[in-house]
């Protein structure tokens, strides 16, 4: 893990502390992990919603904002080049604002953009039913068909390999139909979506990374936490990963609150002392 940015005081650790979230409810979600994790030593904290969370911290409005990594860089710098999951984090650090700091990030948990491809595809590609590599796009770069959900966020090129336009469904479910029905040659969803097909074949992003990071970190205001609050903060970072990430999202996607399902899942994984 890497060093949280700046350095905590002594602020009174009996303060109410505010997990801040946008609307949505995968960001919810995670407002929901920090506010369990601050809970689960005791401190007193309550989770708020807000459009602007980078305006909330820098006004004091939130402690902490749980944020995707990737996302928020390319907010604070946008067309960032940085591609593996440190230096996504570095860049990320380097361009908060002042009085901004971030926490350790879950090399773990990650939601970012990837392809899946039909088991035939992955085979005929040099993969299998089960793995295939990323890299092995780009030697079958020409005559793609890529679908995409609306609204959802993926690059452009894949290394050397610059992808067509895409081609946008209503949902997960009807572009997994055209992926399956061969209408497309693949489509992207995210590492953490719970929607994901056990049927189709993920394309694995290596080393060097050729997608950039999205994984979990907590920004907070700088010297707002003393040094027990941000250890709780930061001890997430040591137990959260994808899998949860996506069990959690899939619980919230039935129904269940976010902040329940948040602090259930830590009751089952608790923080060291």
């Amino acid at each position: 893990m890497f060093l949280w940015a700046g350095c905590a005081n002594n602020r009174h650790a009996g303060s109410e502390l505010v997990v801040g979230s946008g609307r949505d409810a995968e960001s919810m979600l995670l407002a929901g992990v920090y506010l369990a994790a601050l809970r689960s030593y005791g401190f007193a904290a309550r989770s708020e919603t807000a459009d602007d969370l980078m305006t909330g911290l820098d006004s004091g409005a939130f402690t902490v904002v749980p944020v995707f990594t990737g996302q928020t860089l390319q907010t604070l710098r946008p067309g960032a080049p940085e591609l593996s999951d440190a230096q996504v984090y570095l860049s990320m650090v380097s361009a908060l604002p002042e009085g901004v700091a971030a926490g350790d990030y879950t090399t773990a948990a990650e939601d970012k953009p990837v392809l899946l491809v039909t088991g035939s595809t992955a085979r005929a590609w040099g993969g299998n039913d089960r793995n295939a590599d990323l890299p092995l796009l780009a030697k079958h770069c020409d005559g793609l068909a890529v679908g995409i959900v609306a609204g959802r966020r993926a690059p452009a090129a894949i290394g050397g390999c610059r992808l067509p336009a895409t081609r946008e469904f209503p949902d997960d479910t009807t572009m997994f139909a055209a992926l399956r029905a061969g209408q497309l040659t693949t489509a992207w969803t995210t590492t953490a979506n719970p929607a994901n097909p056990a049927d189709l074949v993920s394309l694995a992003d290596g080393k060097p990374a050729l997608i950039q990071a999205e994984n979990v970190a907590p920004l907070y205001r700088r010297n707002a936490l003393t040094d027990r609050q941000l250890l709780a903060v930061n001890e997430v970072a040591g137990v959260l990963d994808t899998a949860a990430l996506a069990e959690m999202r899939q619980k919230v996607a039935a129904g269940a609150d976010p902040q329940a399902v948040a602090g259930g899942w830590l009751a089952e994984h608790p923080l060291g002392r």
